[in-house]
C-alpha cells in the first residue's frame, strides 16, 4: 500500500509506485538513441578525418565536404533532443551557467565548440577549384583556415574524441539504472562511433587510398568494440544481484535475440568478416558492410537505452 509524506513544498511516494520512474523509467523514446547515435557518428567523423589528412599530408577531394556533413546530422541529433525536452524553450538555461561536476553541462558547451571547428574544418579542406566558385569575400576566410589548419585539425579531432565520450557519460552516470552502470560505456560508444563515422565515411566518393585506411581502422574498431562489449557483460555477469539481472537482459532475455542478431552479428561480425575479404582479397569495397555497421550501432544504443530504463536497482529490492 504506498503512502505519502505532506509538507509546504514536499511530497514523497514509496511502496514501488512513482509513475515513469519506478519500478520501469518511460521517459525517453526513440530521440534519445537517435541523438546518441547522431552524436557518436559525428564524433567519429571528426576523429577520422583529420586523422586521414594528417597521415597523407593532403586534403581529400572527395571529403571535402564532410565536416559539413558532420554539422547537418549534428544538427539533426540536437533537434531528436529538442523534440525530447518537456520544455524546449527552456534550452536557454544550458548556457546560462557552467556545471562542473554535470557531464550534461560538459556536454551542452563542448556543443557550442563542435560547431565552430566543424566550419573551420570544412573551410580549410575545401578544393582549389570549390574555393573559386565561392564568393571573392569568402578568400580571406580561407587564407586563415589555412594559415591554422594543423591546429585546426588537432582540435577537431580533440573535440571528436570528447563528443565520443560524452554520448557513454550521459548514461553511465546514472548509477540507480543497472544497464548503465558500468565504466566501459564511455570507451564503448565512443568505439563505436569511430566505426560508424568510418562506415559512413566510406559510402563518400573518397579516393582509394582513404577508403582502404577506413576500412582498416573500421575493422579495428569493431574488433575493440566487440572486447568491450564482452568486457562489459563479463563485468554484469560476475557482479552482484543487480548486474547479473543487467548481463541475463542481454544474453538470454527479452533483449537477447535483438542485441546478438542487429548488434553483435549484423553489426559487427558480418562487416568485420566482409572487411577483411575485401582487404586480403584487394576486391572493391561493397556497400553492405559499412551499411551493416551504421544499422548496428543505432541498435546498440537503442537497446541499451531501453534496456536501462526497464531495470532500475529500486525495482530489484
Amino acid at each position: 500500500m504506498n503512502t505519502a509524506i505532506f509538507d509546504s513544498s514536499v511530497e514523497i511516494l514509496h511502496g514501488r509506485s512513482n509513475p515513469m520512474i519506478d519500478p520501469h523509467m518511460h521517459i525517453w523514446g526513440w530521440e534519445i538513441p537517435v541523438y546518441l547515435f547522431l552524436g557518436g557518428l559525428v564524433a567519429g567523423m571528426m576523429v577520422l578525418v583529420p586523422l586521414l589528412e594528417l597521415r597523407t599530408g593532403q586534403r581529400s577531394r572527395g571529403l571535402q565536404h564532410s565536416p559539413l556533413l558532420a554539422a547537418v546530422l549534428l544538427s539533426l541529433g540536437m533537434f531528436a533532443l529538442l523534440l525530447d525536452l518537456e520544455y524546449p524553450t527552456h534550452l536557454y538555461r544550458f548556457y546560462s551557467t557552467f556545471q562542473p561536476t554535470s557531464p550534461m553541462s560538459w556536454g551542452s558547451w563542448l556543443l557550442m565548440l563542435v560547431y565552430p571547428a566543424l566550419i573551420a574544418a570544412w573551410l580549410g579542406g575545401l578544393s582549389d577549384d570549390t574555393r573559386g566558385r565561392l564568393p571573392a569575400a569568402a578568400r580571406s576566410l580561407f587564407t586563415l583556415a589555412d594559415r591554422f589548419r594543423g591546429p585546426v585539425l588537432w582540435a577537431t579531432l580533440a573535440l571528436g574524441v570528447g563528443l565520443g565520450t560524452y554520448t557513454g557519460l550521459l548514461l553511465g552516470t546514472m548509477a540507480a539504472r543497472v544497464q548503465w552502470n558500468t565504466a566501459v560505456l564511455p570507451a564503448l560508444f565512443l568505439t563505436s562511433g569511430l566505426s560508424t563515422g568510418a562506415a559512413l565515411l566510406m559510402l563518400l566518393p573518397a579516393e582509394a587510398e582513404r577508403k582502404a585506411l577506413l576500412v582498416r581502422w573500421d575493422s579495428l574498431a569493431i574488433v575493440v568494440e566487440l572486447g568491450l562489449l564482452l568486457t562489459m557483460l563479463l563485468g554484469f555477469a560476475t557482479g552482484g544481484a543487480a548486474s547479473r539481472v543487467a548481463a541475463d537482459a542481454l544474453l538470454s532475455g527479452q533483449m537477447a535475440p535483438w542485441f546478438w542478431s542487429f548488434v553483435v552479428v549484423a553489426g559487427l561480425l558480418v562487416p568485420l568478416g566482409l572487411n577483411q575479404v575485401e582487404l586480403r582479397r584487394h576486391l572493391p569495397m561493397t556497400l553492405a558492410a559499412p551499411l551493416l555497421v551504421l544499422l548496428g550501432g543505432l541498435a546498440l544504443r537503442v537497446i541499451l537505452v531501453s534496456a536501462g530504463q526497464d531495470i532500475s536497482l529500486a525495482s530489484l529490492h
